[in-house]
């Protein structure tokens, strides 16, 4: 892990410009960093998942069609109580590189493995990324909150790395394992205002998924799929996140303030974030707020 993934950790931290003499070979690597793209419509595999799922990518991809955002989605019909990911699926994601989903539910007991945990082994998904941010207007005990959690997703071992963000201000990045990283991120939820706002991706050298950042809470209860009140936040600002891993930063950037925005005026919130408002409500008051 630590010698595989270190590159790629460093470049999302810092993203410096390349030293003299270090351009090497064309080796690929992902970043976060915003670079325009050359407005190309990208594919995107979307797999909807279970419980909520639909709801919430379903708001992604009204959105998405409402700002004209340069990406169109092939959608594969996945649930957690399948065997196994369907070939057709795995083959999508290696072809279009990203892929936007829901939550999977994860089977309990009988020997039957998560697909969640088969797609990032399959895919070699080895770092999982969460924000964790206060969101402007949202109540909370802490105040400027604003962690990162990087966990490993596929070993069992954990690595300190440190670099040099200004000269003599050195900052030290600790690569939590699997179990640990978990808690850390469900927990860092809690100090944001809930998984709800929290986003997130697992990333490879290849290959990215984003979805919401927490496990908690992704996949929802038959109440809030009966009457449509799934939160969307979590998932839209994670498609952010994939429109700037896509090379689209003022796509980005826009439906990111859109929802900081529906959030801070809280007109439109549903429950777990303090209101009483359907999905598609707030999913409206996004695309209005569309700058």
């Amino acid at each position: 892990m630590a010698r595989r993934s270190a590159p790629l950790l460093r470049r999302l931290v810092s993203s410096p410009p390349p030293l003299p003499g270090h351009g090497g070979g064309a080796r690929r690597t992902v970043t976060y960093m915003p670079r325009p793209g050359d407005g190309t419509p990208r594919p995107v595999t979307l797999i909807p998942g279970d419980g909520i799922g639909p709801l919430v990518t379903g708001a992604v991809q009204q959105v998405m069609e409402a700002m004209h955002a340069p990406l169109y989605f092939e959608t594969y019909d996945v649930h957690g109580n399948m065997p196994a990911v369907p070939p057709a699926v795995i083959d999508s994601i290696r072809r279009n590189k990203v892929c936007l989903k829901g939550g999977l539910a994860t089977p309990v007991g009988g020997g039957v493995s998560s697909l969640n945990m088969q797609l990032r082994k399959e895919l070699d998904l080895y770092a999982s990324l969460v924000n964790c941010a206060n969101v402007p207007g949202l109540p909370t005990r802490h105040k400027n909150v604003d962690i990162v959690v990087i966990r490993e997703n596929t070993e069992g071992e954990y690595s300190g790395l440190e670099h040099e963000v200004v000269p003599g201000v050195v900052e030290s990045l600790k690569v939590t394992p699997n179990l640990y990283g978990n808690l850390v991120a469900n927990t860092a939820a809690g100090l944001v205002g809930g998984t709800g706002v929290m986003p997130g991706g697992n990333v490879g050298q290849d290959h990215a998924i984003f979805e919401q950042g927490a496990s908690a809470g992704n996949v929802g209860n038959d109440n809030l799929v009966e009457q449509q009140r799934a939160n969307p936040v979590a998932l839209l600002l994670s498609s952010a996140m994939m429109l700037r891993h896509l090379q689209f930063p003022s796509f980005a950037d826009r439906l990111e303030t859109a929802v900081k925005r529906v959030v801070e005026e809280g007109r439109y919130r549903t429950k777990d974030l303090g209101g009483d408002s359907m999905t598609q409500e707030v999913t409206d008051a996004v695309i209005a707020n569309l700058a």
